[in-house]
């Protein structure tokens, strides 16, 4: 994958919270939300979309045939990846770089116009040296204390995970994907129906297809507006006219979405907070009570059969 090299580059999770959080802190009208099947009853909720993020397990072994083509002329916003841990940054640093019209941080704003013209490669360097974007980044991750890696277990590409775009660019579907050597076009989509999100379906699912069944973990996030704004306006539209059924139901939307908010604002803080001082007391308890040791051995145990069981998952594949 990338050079081993992390800068300060902190590992994160693959969540919606973390996402929009990062999006929020970038200064952007966007978030980020599962999904959990790509019909278009699932996807209308979100709409507008404006890209898919695609998540997969990296398998060294995998030879996948690349469908499509590489632009190397793409006009657009596109990184490398020089940063392991960077990944799903950057997979939001390219979608969001090529999103029309997008309101966005100062910042943010001034790196993309610096990096215009630059190669991906150096937009990749440009990316990953911004003091301001890697502290957004980190300050989702948990202390630098914690790490969510287990230093233990020899880290290989094959259990190594991977963030690739799909959007729509210039009347085309495009994959943004920094380990690759230039974006890669999908062809062009038909403006009618659901527009962009019936081809970038087809590529998507025939790229799962590709691998063995059950082999791999897949993770999909639309990144969509904010709908807080529009169903706060409607809202107090529909009072305003006297329209009680439409505003019950939007009113019931609107609380499920600020319920999301708090429950990753919760998560969030869990992420972020350092337990060293609880885990501490919770071992200073096991050994008062002498059962320390026990959870020691039962702890050794679980991870002796995490291990064959991930060391027998990848000799079937």
């Amino acid at each position: 994958m990338a050079e081993d090299f992390q800068s300060g580059w902190q590992l994160t999770e693959s969540d919606p919270g973390v996402f929009s959080e990062l999006l929020k802190r970038l200064g952007t009208p966007l978030v980020v939300d599962d999904l959990y099947s790509l019909d278009s009853a699932s996807l209308s909720e979100h709409q507008p979309i404006h890209a898919f993020i695609f998540l997969f397990q990296w398998v060294s072994s995998h030879r996948e045939n690349v469908s499509g083509e590489y632009d190397h002329e793409f006009p657009g916003f596109f990184a490398h990846q020089v940063v392991n841990n960077a990944c799903a940054t950057l997979a939001v640093m390219n979608a969001v770089g090529n999103i029309p019209d997008l309101p966005m941080a100062p910042e943010l704003t001034d790196l993309i116009n610096f990096s215009t013209g630059m190669d991906p490669q150096s937009r990749g360097m440009v990316v990953t040296s911004s003091d301001w974007l890697r502290e957004a980044h980190n300050a989702l991750s948990p202390p630098s204390s914690i790490s969510l890696e287990d230093r233990s277990m020899q880290k290989t590409s094959d259990e190594a995970f991977h963030f690739i775009v799909y959007m729509p660019s210039m009347g085309c579907v495009y994959e943004f994907d920094g380990l690759k050597e230039a974006p890669i076009r999908h062809g062009a989509y038909d403006e009618s129906g659901e527009g962009w999100v019936s081809k970038a379906r087809e590529v998507i699912e025939a790229r799962i297809q590709t691998y063995p069944p059950g082999s791999l973990n897949f993770s999909l996030l639309a990144l969509h507006n904010d709908p807080i704004p529009g169903l706060t306006k409607q809202l107090a539209e529909l009072q305003t006219s006297g329209n009680a059924t439409l505003a019950a139901e939007v009113s019931a939307k609107l609380d499920r979405e600020n319920h999301k908010r708090e429950q990753w604002a919760f998560e969030n803080s869990l992420r972020t907070h350092n337990h060293i001082g609880l885990i501490h007391g919770l071992l200073k308890a096991l050994a008062k009570a002498g059962k320390l040791h026990d959870a020691k051995d039962n702890a050794k145990k679980a991870l002796a059969e995490r291990r064959a069981k991930k060391s027998d998952s990848m000799d079937e594949d």
